[in-house]
Formats: C-alpha cells, sequence, structure tokens
C-alpha cells in the first residue's frame, strides 16, 4: 500500500509546523471512558507526529499542550494532565535523545504545578544539545499574554532608555520579545477534531501560516494524517500579498 510520503516534496517542506491538538475528550466519549483516557492516548500520537516529522526533516514542531483557558476545566482533569505530562516527559526523554531532538517550551511556566515544572525543565536541559529538530510545547500558553509581556519587555527597555525612540518600534523588535524568538514563525498550523478556529495560539506568528483543519479526532492522528496535511499544504499558492503572475514571472 502506498503512502502519501512519497507524494511529499522535500524541497518545499515546511520548516516550522504548529498543531492545535483538539479532541481528547470526544474521543473518549466515543469510547465511553473518562475524558483523562483520551489524553493518555493522545500521547501515542505525539509520539507519531514527532518521529514522523523528524524522519521527513521538519525542524520545528510546536504543540498546543495547555492553553492558559484550560485551567477553567474540572480540577480533576486538570490534575491528571499534570500528572500525564511529569509521566510522558519521564518516558520519552530517552526517545527524544536516541531521535536527536531538542525540548523547548513556551508559556508562563511559572504558574505549572511544581512537579511538572521541574519535570519539565528536567527534560528541556538533558535536550539542549540536540540538533535533529526543536520539539515545542506550548504550556500553560495564550497568544494574548505573550503578546501582552512583549509589550511590557519593551516598553520597561524604552523606560530605562530614555534616548530611543518610538521609531524604532517595528515587527522585528517585537518578534524578539515573544517567547518565540528566534525560532521560524509556522508554516503550517495543523487542528485536529474538525474545529475551525485558533483558539488564542501563536496570533503573531501565524499571520501568513497556511492553516489545515481534519476531523480525525486528536487519539487518532497518525504519520498519514500528517503526510495528508503536508501534501495539501504542498498543493496551496503562498502568495503573501503578491499576485499569481509575479511569483511565476
Amino acid at each position: 500500500m502506498s503512502s502519501l510520503k512519497e507524494h511529499i516534496k522535500i524541497e518545499t517542506l515546511p520548516k516550522h509546523i504548529a498543531m492545535i491538538m483538539d479532541g481528547n475528550g470526544r474521543w473518549a466519549k466515543q469510547h465511553s471512558r473518562p475524558r483523562v483516557f483520551g489524553h493518555r492516548n493522545g500521547v501515542k500520537a505525539v509520539r507519531e507526529v514527532t518521529e514522523a516529522c523528524a524522519e521527513l526533516g521538519v525542524e520545528y514542531l510546536t504543540l498546543y499542550a495547555f492553553s492558559t483557558e484550560n485551567w477553567n476545566r474540572p480540577m480533576l482533569e486538570v490534575n491528571a494532565l499534570m500528572t500525564l505530562l511529569v509521566e510522558t516527559l519521564s518516558k520519552e526523554v530517552k526517545t527524544l535523545q536516541e531521535n536527536n531532538i531538542k525540548l523547548k517550551a513556551i508559556g508562563d511556566l511559572s504558574k505549572l504545578p511544581p512537579k511538572t515544572c521541574e519535570a519539565l525543565l528536567k527534560a528541556i536541559e538533558d535536550t539542549a544539545d540536540n540538533e535533529r529538530m526543536t520539539l515545542i510545547l506550548a504550556l500553560n500558553y495564550s497568544a494574548r499574554w505573550e503578546i501582552t509581556e512583549a509589550v511590557k519587555s519593551i516598553v520597561s527597555n524604552f523606560r530605562q532608555e530614555s534616548e530611543k525612540s518610538l521609531d524604532e518600534i517595528d515587527d522585528l523588535l517585537i518578534d524578539r520579545n515573544l517567547s518565540t524568538a528566534g525560532i521560524p514563525d509556522p508554516e503550517l498550523l495543523i487542528r485536529t477534531s474538525g474545529e475551525r478556529r485558533i483558539s488564542n495560539y501563536l496570533l503573531w506568528q501565524i499571520a501568513y501560516t497556511e492553516l489545515y483543519f481534519t476531523d480525525t479526532l486528536w487519539p487518532d492522528f497518525r504519520k498519514e494524517d500528517l503526510y495528508k496535511a503536508i501534501v495539501n499544504y504542498q498543493s496551496r499558492e503562498r502568495r503573501f500579498g503578491k499576485t499569481s503572475e509575479q511569483l511565476h514571472t
């Protein structure tokens, strides 16, 4: 059986793919199990997608793991998610090392439970020298929070250096003050579960990102689903404000 992987053009492979992993709760409901069961099975999809991206040569993969709004979920589910994160990090560091994958995190990590934060920082430290791909977890993340923090940082810097001019504030300065500083913007954003919204995720960074929505629930998302999204992305014409004629002359 042929794979969509054969149709992927390596020369136009997105360097950075961002994902909104949605549908764990609905998947669990379909199986008549509690929501945590869905989250646990979602770990398999994380492993598959991470390995597939590394195999293809994707340089950055950013996963929306926990938003600031997710604290509003039932406390039992939140606690289970934090416990699952610690367990997963402890188990998967070996796999990250074997695949030469570096782990990073964006978001307000200071608000995470101590054990979760400790496990996360240890995994980040242990994989710091890996170079094949960077896996970025968006944890306790909100794009509005990120942009607000960037504004605060810029204002604070301007107060300290009175000679600075407002004309110095541009896209590049804002980029440098975001939590993704130094990381290229995603070319492709994938959201699972059939929902078609961005949910406060990388709002600044996805200005020119191609959006791909699939009805597949996250625990069922596998390598072929990723390949399908990439092939779809590669079939699009990315114009960045230009006309088709300008691109082909």
